[in-house]
């Protein structure tokens, strides 16, 4: 069977989903050691969390994301300064990859989360280049 999703304001769910939402960050974050310390913090059945707890996910519109795409020279270093330049900016890293070093450069792709950026990513794009070790620097978001 397909699976089908809706996208429903939260405020029109029954509380049940609310507490296996909070169940699960509890988990997810170490709050909780086990299902049942979760359940029973928030106030449900075991039962109910693994009723629903493959069903409810949070989707939160603030936590928009871009891909930052550099070309850094293969030195010791770089890589540390372009995170410590993403992270200084207030954007949080997601996801990062990187190629193997190859003419003695290497390019990295780097996804962050936008919504703490102090910044426009077309400025975090600027300041990234102004690095030493930064060959060439994009956003595609």
């Amino acid at each position: 069977m397909k699976k089908r999703f809706l996208l429903v304001n939260a405020d029109a769910l029954p509380e049940v989903f609310h507490q296996v939402l909070r169940a699960k960050k509890l988990l997810a974050s170490g709050e909780a050691r086990n299902v049942s310390a979760a359940a029973r913090e928030v106030g449900i059945s075991r039962s109910a969390f693994y009723k629903y707890r493959d069903c409810i996910f949070e989707a939160d519109a603030n936590r928009e994301v871009a891909t930052v795409v550099a070309t850094l020279l293969d030195e010791t270093g770089a890589l540390q300064s372009l995170l410590a330049g993403i992270s200084n900016a207030g954007a949080s890293i997601v996801i990062l990859n990187q190629s193997r070093p190859e003419n003695g450069t290497a390019q990295i792709a780097v996804t962050i989360r936008t919504n703490g950026l102090k910044m426009s990513l077309q400025e975090l794009v600027a300041t990234l280049a102004e690095q030493r070790t930064v060959v060439d620097v994009r956003c595609d978001d």
